[in-house]
């Protein structure tokens, strides 16, 4: 049978593997959490999601409390019957990030589950467009980098055959990100796609002239210029500016994402699994997207989202920022510039249970 007969969560703090800054935080650690689900005909599953160093112990609490007890019983093959009922649970809290994260964690293990009873692969599962997805580095782009550096690592990548970078923005002055641009643009030449990402950092009036002094480098998109909730904003920066505007990675809902796309205020797609609230929801902003003829570049959790930007059709790439390498057995595979996806029934992720303990938070 597939009743959930235990379900339970956990939290462990991963150390990130090299400094990185943007304009507006540093990321220390990465509190993981995690959530294990095994049901009466011996199957078992394990989900996560993640906080950048604060509000895990919030999110393991919100399950612990409220969640789990409620799977207990449930049909785990009923995964959007689940979704709905944990997300009525959880309504006074919503829509926000810690109930989201919490989903997801669920989710993401429901997922696990359903893959490994039908004997597939997420990437296949969740929809099977291809197994094979562009990757671009984001690695050696951080804002603390000198220029020689963000150079040197734009033409590693390159050397490499991977289809881009990301240079992170949001320097004092303008003319200071332009010249970090300019520098690796003449470096790399016209054909690898340099991002820019300003991580929420601007205003109304400044990220306008900011746009002005990148477009002669020819920037790949603009990345969450205004603070996400600024729909109107990022519309007006769209009519304004020939660079692509990118958003996502700080929406929590599939409305969010509805308005923004409805508004023109977004030209790509970068939602976030964990922090939408599972693969669930994630593949219906990916499918909106779709019908608005916007490609998803999803942010983060490169393990899993290589699966899901390999399942739908506008699935464009996969960041490149290795976390989980410390508590993993394997990790994310490249040839030939193309991350590819697991092809192991499941997600994908093949965790390490004694690192995890090593690093869990009590």
């Amino acid at each position: 049978m597939s009743i959930i007969t235990t379900a339970t969560a956990r939290l462990a703090d991963i150390a990130v593997e090299t400094d990185r800054t943007d304009a507006v935080q540093s990321f220390v650690k990465q509190e993981t959490v995690l959530v294990d689900l095994e049901t009466a005909d011996g199957l078992a599953g394990t989900g996560y999601a993640y906080t950048i160093g604060t509000g895990g112990t919030s999110v393991l609490a919100l399950l612990r409390d409220h969640l789990l007890p409620a799977l207990v019983g449930q049909d785990a093959r009923t995964i959007e019957a689940l979704w709905q009922r944990l997300f009525a649970l959880t309504r006074a809290t919503t829509t926000g990030a810690i109930t989201s994260l919490a989903l997801a964690a669920v989710d993401t293990a429901l997922w696990d589950v359903r893959c490994k009873r039908a004997g597939e692969p997420l990437w296949r599962l969740a929809g099977g467009h291809r197994r094979e997805v562009p990757v671009y580095d984001t690695e050696g782009g951080w804002l603390h980098l000198g220029t020689e550096e963000l150079v040197k690592g734009a033409l590693r990548a390159q050397e490499a055959g991977w289809a881009g970078v990301k240079i992170k923005v949001g320097k004092p002055h303008p003319a200071e990100d332009a010249e970090r641009l300019r520098a690796v643009r003449e470096a790399v030449g016209p054909a690898l796609h340099v991002m820019t990402d300003a991580n929420q950092s601007q205003t109304a009036s400044s990220v306008l002239r900011l746009a002005a002094a990148l477009e002669p480098y020819d920037p790949y998109w603009l990345e969450e210029p205004l603070p996400a909730d600024d729909i109107s904003g990022h519309a007006r920066l769209a009519r304004a500016t020939r660079i692509p505007v990118a958003v996502g990675e700080s929406m929590y809902s599939l409305m969010q994402f509805r308005s923004y796309l409805e508004s023109g205020a977004a030209s790509i797609v970068q939602v976030d699994a964990a922090r939408i609230g599972g693969i669930t929801p994630w593949l219906k902003v990916a499918h909106l997207a779709e019908s608005h003829n916007v490609t998803v570049c999803p942010h983060f959790l490169m393990e899993l989202h290589v699966s899901l930007a390999a399942a739908v059709p506008n699935g464009s790439f996969v960041e490149y920022i290795p976390q989980l390498r410390a508590v993993t057995r394997t990790e994310l595979a490249i040839r030939d510039g193309l991350a590819v996806a697991p092809d192991e029934p499941g997600i994908g992720i093949d965790w390490d249970l004694d690192a995890l303990d090593d690093r869990r938070v009590a």
